[in-house]
């Protein structure tokens, strides 16, 4: 993955819009993330889905926390990406109550499959979802990459969570201050 640059897909997002006043102020705004990571650092991870116990108690929660961490280091934007939609990632942010992390709604797993890490969950009822991993990107090139072990499509896994920790990603961070596309 490192040097390698992320996907130029088109992501299906909702935005706030008061000026079309109801209930349900918002309205569709396709994001490109080509555009999204360009000329910026960003730090993305991404989960196999919202609402989920470790993505809902543990790695959603611990990005958030370490945001302000992540920005002294020069980081400029912290994402979360999953395989849900637009609705469910609102939602879901409002029930963790995330203020800074933003949520990118992957809905038909067009970033993830061109990641490489659209996996089947069938076996949990999920379909196809992301595998859980970190990555550091500069200008939309992979500068670090934190993935977890033992991928696979049939469930033989525990859902680890080691390796996409925020944690990782801050030493990476701290070790290569300013030195820009090193190595993981």
């Amino acid at each position: 993955m490192l040097g390698r640059n992320v996907p130029d897909v088109t992501l299906k997002t909702r935005v706030r819009d008061e000026s079309l006043g109801g209930d349900n102020p918002f309205r569709w705004q396709d994001v490109n993330t080509g555009e999204l990571f360009a000329g910026k650092r960003s730090v993305v991870f991404s989960l196999p889905g919202a609402f989920t116990p470790t993505c809902s108690n543990e790695q959603c929660p611990a990005f958030e926390r370490y945001y302000d961490d992540f920005k002294e280091l020069g980081v400029d934007e912290v994402y979360c990406i999953s395989v849900n939609d637009a609705f469910v990632m609102y939602q879901w942010s409002k029930n963790l109550g995330l203020e800074k992390v933003k949520m990118l709604p992957d809905g038909s797993g067009d970033f993830t499959r061109r990641m490489g890490m659209l996996i089947n969950k069938d076996h949990l009822g999920f379909g196809d979802r992301s595998w859980r991993y970190a990555m550091v990107v500069e200008d939309g090139e992979i500068v670090a990459w934190f993935e977890e072990p033992g991928i696979n499509d049939d469930g033989t896994d525990e859902d680890p969570y080691v390796e996409s920790t925020p944690e990782n990603a801050l030493n990476w961070l701290r070790e290569n201050r300013g030195e820009g596309r090193a190595a993981a």
